[in-house]
């Protein structure tokens, strides 16, 4: 019975000491005082009450102090709650102390809560860094195309890295510079025999402004000759005109054609009225000899008239088609 009691004695020291240590990190503040930081034990308990992790600020301030950086644990813990990464805006401040760039605590803590990699902006300003773009297409006077890839050196700005723009506007401002140049060229060949022009031109309109990088130098890495715009759109101008001269034509050829019909109407229509017309002639005779107006010699001389006419029109009708004949006989 003893023995299972010191077992139990002996379980709830530990449970006791782990708790224990746990909230009090001691050999956490031993660290801390062996490397010359000065900080309470109750510093570091008060830290657990506010939900703030000992470590993520002792540890970021130990490096500062080694590295004579003069930071406080307030300034470090406020960052922490703030939501911003500790650690790293340390490791930036040493790398920066480092190599003679001027950044403050609160600078760096800024540009860390902005979202930007304030460590990794610190060593892109001593090792620049190479951005390429895109195969940019651009059209010189001559129509002909031209495709140019760059390479842009830019180094980060510190003073710009709060609010200023990022690659992405770099890019896009070299590619309408690229564009541009290419655009006022007189004719593509000149843009072969001479890419500096562009990254000359592109350097002196400050394309960096406003970003937060600084360029350095562009270097056109490729230029090739590409399609013939200027005759593609020349060919697919005079198919255009070709297919509305077409259907210019179809339509003047649907109207002569809607015009012939209405014009076969109106003689079929003279016609019936010719008709119409002769059928009333008899009608008119027989009232005329029967009111009196002609007498039957009349009409009989007139029934000779006519038939004496239509012999005369037989024979003319024979003699011209014997015409012909006669003359190929002589």
């Amino acid at each position: 019975m003893e023995g299972f009691i010191v077992l139990v004695l002996v379980g709830l020291g530990i449970v006791f000491l782990a708790l224990f240590f746990s909230f009090f990190p001691v050999m956490l503040w031993v660290s801390a005082i062996a490397s010359g930081v000065r900080v309470g034990i109750i510093t570091l308990v008060a830290m657990r009450l506010r939900r703030v992790i000992p470590s993520r600020i002792v540890n970021p301030l130990i490096k500062a102090t080694k590295a004579g950086l003069g930071l406080t644990i307030n300034q470090l813990e406020s960052h922490y709650l703030a939501g911003g990464n500790v650690d790293r805006v340390v490791n930036a401040l040493i790398a920066a102390q480092r190599a003679n760039i001027d950044l403050i605590f609160e600078r760096a803590a800024a540009i860390d809560l902005a979202g930007r990699d304030v460590l990794q902006a610190v060593q892109m300003s001593v090792n620049p860094r190479v951005i390429e773009t895109p195969i940019v297409a651009a059209v010189a006077k001559d129509g002909i195309e031209v495709k140019v890839r760059a390479r842009v050196t830019v180094r980060a700005n510190i003073d710009r890295l709060v609010g200023g723009a990022g690659e992405e506007t770099i890019i896009a401002r070299v590619g309408e510079g690229i564009v541009t140049t290419v655009g006022s060229a007189d004719n593509h060949k000149a843009v072969l025999e001479n890419p500096d022009i562009i990254s000359k031109m592109v350097l002196q309109k400050g394309l960096d402004s406003g970003t937060a990088f600084e360029i350095l130098s562009i270097d056109i890495a490729d230029v090739d000759v590409g399609r013939n715009i200027g005759a593609q759109l020349q060919t697919d101008q005079a198919e255009a005109d070709k297919q509305i001269a077409q259907a210019k034509a179809e339509e003047r050829r649907a109207m002569a054609v809607a015009y012939e019909q209405e014009m076969k109407a109106k003689v079929s229509e003279m016609r019936a009225k010719v008709v119409e017309a002769e059928s009333q002639v008899p009608l008119a005779m027989a009232d005329a000899l029967r009111e009196g107006r002609i007498g039957v010699m009349d009409y009989l001389n007139l029934q000779n008239l006519e038939a004496d006419t239509d012999m005369r029109t037989s024979f003319g009708k024979a003699n011209d088609k014997d015409q012909p004949n006669k003359g190929s006989d002589s």
